[in-house]
């Protein structure tokens, strides 16, 4: 058997035995289906009423959700409903005020009561409960006569359950509400109401053009008990035929975000002044160069200054040229015809005028090059023009 057959049967081999392993592997193989629960999406997690809001929307009710006070300064009442379902301590009790007022102009205003009532100063901390005269209690602080309702029947199955009875209809509706706190009208202005076996969980009045919604509790529409019992059917029934809105987060407008709405001119102004302020303020970095002394600006400093600014600007010839040239001209007013004369003869005028030798004359009145000199050169022929005209 030759070398290329031996190595043909090797990987036929090699190529049936990967197939069997794969067979074997696909037959142990088992296959099943897994759900994996990651829990709240991180929007339901921010927002409680998520699914009464999606509820509402499958009922065709529009839905819009208030984020803080200001948005409801322009909320239509007539048509409306406004469910104040989050802690409302923190607005002012103007700002709950204008909660009632805008159910008197026609609105439908729902809320969760949020303080007992206190018998010795015959008020509570909630401005709207006082307001509609509805106290709320602890159910296991109410007298004898009324920890039990009355009008429920005798065997009642689900005494814990809330009840509401409706006309035309045979069974009531259940709701979970909690039995710890019970609401009762005081001034008999309820036309609503539903009770547990043990307390009173709401109760509706009219106010003005408009009604009000009184809850002991919200918990019931929250993401995971919305779909208990009759919670669902409540919402819809409380906000049927109107337009929807919920404020869950009922936070108090701050000093900032009011002068911000009402001044905001002011505020640029003022934002401006504090800035330039700390400009003027602000620590400098470095030490600061101090003033020049009067007494040092002489004269030779003015002129060293003003051949600094000529070599900048015009350059070595133009400085050498202008010297040359003041030396002709004094030349000619001790010799006239001197500038008719020719080069040499005039060397040696200028040798006979200043007594200097001839090669000072030619080094001082030789013509300029077209390359630019050395400082060392340019300080050299300076001086030589200089010496020249001095003599003359």
């Amino acid at each position: 058997m030759t070398t290329r057959q031996r190595q043909w049967l090797l990987g036929g081999l090699l190529l049936l035995a990967l197939v069997g392993l794969g067979g074997y592997l696909f037959e142990q193989l088992q296959h099943y289906q897994s759900t994996v629960k990651h829990g709240p999406s991180p929007e339901a997690r921010r927002n409680p009423y998520l699914a009464a809001e999606h509820f509402l929307r499958l009922q065709q009710i529009p839905v819009q959700r208030a984020a803080n006070f200001s948005t409801l300064h322009d909320l239509p009442a007539m048509g409306h409903s406004l469910l104040v379902l989050g802690g409302r301590n923190k607005l002012s009790p103007t700002q709950q005020k204008r909660l009632l007022d805008w159910a008197a102009r026609g609105g439908h205003l729902l809320f969760v009561a949020e303080a007992l009532y206190d018998e010795e100063r015959q008020a509570s901390d909630d401005p709207l409960l006082d307001a509609l005269g509805i106290q709320q209690y602890r159910t296991e602080e109410l007298p004898e006569e009324h920890s039990e309702d009355s009008s429920a029947p005798r065997d009642n199955p689900h005494p814990e359950l809330t009840r509401l009875y409706l006309q035309n209809e045979k069974a009531p509706a259940y709701i979970a509400f909690d039995d710890e706190f019970h609401l009762y009208d005081s001034q008999n202005r309820a036309h609503a109401w539903a009770n547990s076996a043990a307390a009173t969980h709401l109760l509706q009045l009219y106010h003005g053009q408009g009604m009000v919604s009184v809850l002991s509790d919200a918990w019931i529409w929250e993401n995971d008990n919305i779909s208990g019992y009759d919670h669902a059917w409540l919402l819809w029934y409380l906000t049927q035929d109107s337009q929807v809105t919920l404020f869950h987060d009922a936070e108090r407008d701050g000093l900032g975000s009011l002068l911000l709405r009402h001044f905001p001119l002011a505020l640029l102004l003022l934002a401006l002044l504090l800035g330039a302020g700390l400009w003027h303020v602000a620590p400098r970095f470095g030490p600061l160069l101090p003033s020049a002394d009067p007494t040092r600006r002489q004269l030779e400093e003015h002129l060293r200054g003003s051949a600094d600014f000529l070599l900048r600007r015009a350059g070595q010839h133009s400085l050498l040229q202008g010297l040359q040239q003041d030396i002709q001209r004094r030349a000619r007013h001790r010799q006239p015809g001197f500038e008719r004369l020719p080069v040499a003869e005039q060397w040696q005028v200028l040798g006979r005028l200043s007594r200097l030798p001839s090669n000072a004359i030619s080094q001082a009145m030789r013509p300029l090059g077209q390359q630019p000199l050395s400082a060392a050169d340019f300080t050299r022929q300076v001086a030589h023009l200089q010496r020249l005209r001095n003599a003359l």
